[in-house]
């Protein structure tokens, strides 16, 4: 049998015990500092800020810089003080703003502030997609802007965590507009919402079954109402049961119970989105004809359209009209007369996005990692990527993964 002869190389006390080993670089993703500009929102419709001062202070002392104009946060009662003393930069010249490599506000651009855009910057608003015009999108494509809406980005779980955040207060803020338009104060017939020993308690009605519509019935329920859901998944209504109890009603969608229940109900609360497939309205003109008079409708789907056939989209200079003697209230950003309430929600999902974004690298490779934040992402580099904006304007969209491809 050959004897083995050992190779001196390939025994390490040959060199006392070491080995030369390569060099080991580091393949970490390098920090990106952002530059971050908040503009000021048109105060009489927008009141709601994108970040709490708090939220400034994480950020700022992550090595980040946060540019907010002069008074932004004066709807959501947030002075220049609050944000500078958090290390904000407090500044006079929206151009200022508007030079930032992330632009954050809450409502879409308006033209003026798309000409003030420098090119080439990621935009995060919200942004109503049925009321988005051409020249908004022509102007966005041709600075070259990444944009992105807040109110369809996902998280891990496939869930919209901005528009679950707004609903939920929506849905307690519609109840309460409801009795504040049920009141003699803003003409209504004068009864309260809810009800006491003795008294009848009011109807509400509500269409849909998901967050904002659990969070009108608990309020309207806290009030004592008699409430009543309506929805067209057994599902959804068996889950709304189960988190509120068995003093709620629920029924799935039979056209002539729904115009039943309309025809005493006091108060009506739309929170269905609109489908590809299905009735355009879930409640007609012709029922709403038949409610009665000084009763409220509020349609909390308006930004999508509205789900009831007489809602009208208006802002909250000009929120309420009358139909049928029915009062309507129909405004998309019904959280804004809570801006306080809403800022510290929005900010509380933003800035750990900014915080993560950062981390990865800057925007490119975090769009890369991050499929939830990419569903928001409605145009990339110019580009249109969300088919439904560009069928609607008769624009062409790319698919925003074959982008990715290249980068």
């Amino acid at each position: 049998m050959a004897e083995h002869k050992s190779d001196p190389s390939s025994n390490p006390l040959m060199y006392g015990g070491i080995l030369p080993q390569e060099e080991m670089l580091s393949v970490g993703r390098k920090h990106k500092k952002l530059v971050i500009g908040i503009p000021k929102e048109d105060q009489q419709t927008e009141q709601r800020m994108p970040l709490t001062p708090e939220a400034v202070e994480v950020l700022v002392g992550d090595g980040h810089e946060v540019h907010i104009e002069t008074q932004a946060g004066e709807g959501s009662r947030y002075t220049n003080t609050d944000y500078s003393e958090c290390g904000g930069f407090i500044s006079e010249t929206r151009k200022n703003i508007f030079a930032a490599d992330i632009i954050l506000k809450v409502s879409p651009l308006v033209t003026d502030e798309i000409a003030m855009l420098t090119g080439n910057q990621v935009v995060i608003s919200s942004v109503h997609q049925n009321h988005l015009s051409e020249e908004y999108i022509r102007g966005m494509m041709q600075k070259k802007i990444t944009a992105v809406a807040f109110d369809t980005i996902k998280d891990e779980h496939g869930c919209f965590p901005f528009v679950d955040s707004m609903s939920a207060i929506s849905g307690i803020s519609a109840i309460i507009m409801a009795g504040e338009y049920l009141s003699n104060h803003h003409g209504g017939k004068g009864v309260m919402l809810g009800g006491i020993s003795g008294i009848t308690p009011t109807e509400v009605v509500i269409i849909g079954a998901g967050t904002a519509a659990e969070s009108a019935a608990r309020a309207a329920l806290g009030f004592g109402a008699f409430v009543k859901v309506f929805d067209n998944s057994p599902r959804n209504l068996e889950q709304l049961q189960q988190n509120l109890g068995h003093r709620l009603h629920t029924s799935i969608f039979h056209p002539k119970v729904l115009r039943r229940a309309l025809k005493s109900a006091d108060v009506l609360i739309g929170t269905m989105q609109l489908q590809d497939k299905g009735p355009r309205y879930f409640v007609t003109e012709d029922m709403v004809r038949e409610m009665k008079k000084g009763s409220v409708i509020i349609d909390l789907s308006i930004d999508q359209g509205g789900c009831i056939e007489t809602s009208e989209y208006r802002t909250l200079l000009d929120p309420v009209y009358t139909r049928h003697d029915v009062i309507h209230f129909c405004v998309p950003n019904l959280p804004s007369r809570v801006a306080r309430t809403a800022s510290i929600a929005l900010s509380n999902l933003l800035s750990p996005i900014l915080v993560s974004m950062a981390a990865s690298g800057g925007f490119i490779p975090f769009l890369k990692a991050n499929m939830g934040v990419r569903s928001g992402l409605y145009m990339f580099n110019g580009i249109l990527t969300n088919e439904y904006i560009g069928s609607r304007l008769g624009l062409p969209s790319k698919d925003i993964d074959l982008l990715m491809a290249a980068f």
